[in-house]
């Protein structure tokens, strides 16, 4: 099987249909969400080809397929974040010009900053003493480089 786009995403399925729908799940990492191509198989063990014909992140709770009985839906597995919760919004502005100059993606959940883990923005924030956790978390989108350079 060959999908070629996201059929819809599942927030947008009424309850009743999604509760009597069978469900397979295509287990990702975070950074496959940003390909057009992949190849993945389902937890029942059925090969899937995603060629995607627009140029659009995967999600995590995209339906990449469905039927009056099944589904088949996209689940990632837990990325290894830190999770930033500035004081301030000095901390904010402070920890936020760091991390961009080292181009790295954030994302935003509430009041936490969350970016995958390296030690040495580890070290970085202990150094600055914004206050932070390590956990593994599922994001519901990948996190994406921006190309940049200093010219």
């Amino acid at each position: 099987m060959i999908i070629e786009k996201v059929v819809a995403h599942i927030d947008q399925i009424d309850p009743d249909v999604l509760a009597k729908t069978h469900k397979e799940k295509v287990l990702m990492e975070s950074s496959d969400l940003v390909k057009r191509i992949n190849r993945v198989t389902t937890d029942h063990g059925k090969e899937i080809g995603i060629r995607l014909t627009e140029a659009k992140d995967l999600r995590a709770g995209d339906v990449l397929y469905m039927d009056e009985k099944n589904m088949i839906i996209i689940e990632v597995f837990p990325d290894d974040l830190l999770i930033i919760q500035p004081r301030s919004m000095h901390e904010m502005g402070t920890i936020a010009h760091q991390l961009g100059n080292r181009h790295l993606p954030a994302q935003f959940e509430e009041d936490q900053m969350l970016v995958q883990y390296d030690y040495l923005v580890e070290e970085l924030l202990e150094q600055l003493e914004i206050p932070f956790t390590r956990d593994r978390r599922k994001v519901k989108q990948a996190f994406r480089h921006i190309g940049h350079s200093h010219d």
